[in-house]
């Protein structure tokens, strides 16, 4: 990495005593941003994945080809507190150090907007950071689209999508596609005792962005004022349902992989003229990219209202997910 940035820095303008002290500056400053980038935005994307994973079955039934579903789903995610902050020591940084302190607690993407100011050197140059503020909200709420619908043999194509949302210091967005298929119609007893089960495979994509470090220095701005995660999750899930007159109570166990890459993602700053900054850390974030699994038990209520359905979902596992939702049956 620092032959990359060398190489950058011999065709600009600086002299090569600079760029020598530069370059290992510029190194130990990479490799302090790479940890507290993941230190900082994992609880986010982890918490996205349950945001995502839940509420993509909102009936078990067996339905008739071409019915169409419309929703409007409400996400109500509540934070935990102990992906609200972390601890941090200089002994963890190798430019940085905690002003005035050995340690400090800092808040995560989802934690408080406490702030802790950060010292350092850049070529002589002092740089001093203050660390990014989290959402500040112990629940967030978001709003997204749901649609079905059933074609052929008891399958039903499902999506979900939202535009860009945009909360406090962040924005989140997910989208997604999935198949349903009915089992219980293999099961002629099933019937009789309105008794459902479905299996549903889907894709999702989820993309959260957070205000991040705005750092000032005499070479200019370092250009990491936004990151972002960007999650894939691919899923698997049962469900089974029992109806009682216009209730359908369902429960599900959900299975799922999740591949999380991290990049910067706001304007370039001054510092691109001379060295392609916001490119090599791209680059290093690379190395906390990371695949995790998640079990999860989902229950959910369903309301018939003539052809209007109200829906509450609840999904738990690692973290606790609720989803209020109305949905048009044509």
């Amino acid at each position: 990495m620092r032959k990359i940035v060398l190489l950058f820095l011999l065709v600009s303008n600086f002299s090569f005593s600079q760029s020598e002290q530069l370059i290992q500056d510029l190194g130990y400053f990479i490799d302090d941003a790479l940890f507290f980038s993941d230190k900082y935005i994992t609880p986010a994307t982890d918490a996205a994945v349950y945001q995502s994973s839940s509420a993509w079955v909102n009936s078990a039934k067996k339905r008739k080809i071409w019915d169409v579903t419309i929703g409007i789903n409400s996400n109500i995610f509540i934070v935990p507190n102990r992906d609200r902050e972390f601890q941090i020591y200089n002994s963890d940084f190798s430019l940085l150090t905690i002003d005035g302190a050995t340690t400090a607690t800092i808040p995560t993407a989802l934690g408080n907007d406490y702030q802790v100011d950060l010292i350092g050197d850049l070529d002589g140059q002092p740089i001093r950071i203050e660390t990014p503020k989290g959402i500040n909200q112990s629940v967030v709420v978001y709003p997204h689209l749901f649609g079905a619908v059933s074609v052929w043999y008891g399958t039903e194509i499902l999506l979900k999508y939202s535009p860009k949302i945009k909360l406090k210091r962040s924005e989140f967005q997910v989208y997604g596609i999935g198949l349903k298929h009915n089992l219980s119609q293999y099961f002629k007893c099933f019937d009789a005792k309105k008794i459902n089960l479905a299996t549903a495979v889907s894709y999702s994509k989820e993309d959260v962005s957070f205000d991040f470090l705005d750092v000032q220095t005499d070479f200019g701005n370092l250009g990491i004022n936004r990151i972002s995660g960007l999650v894939d999750t691919y899923q698997l899930q049962v469900n089974a349902s029992k109806e009682y007159k216009k209730f359908e109570f369902l429960t599900g166990l959900i299975a799922n992989v999740s591949n999380f890459k991290y990049e910067l993602t706001g304007p370039k700053g001054a510092i691109e003229e001379t060295i392609p900054l916001q490119y090599i850390l791209n680059q290093r974030l690379k190395e906390i990219y990371k695949t995790k699994s998640n079990f999860i038990a989902e229950v959910s209520c369903r309301y018939q209202i003539s052809k209007i359905y109200v829906q509450s979902t609840i999904a738990f596992g690692k973290f606790v997910n609720s989803n209020l939702s109305v949905q048009y049956d044509f």
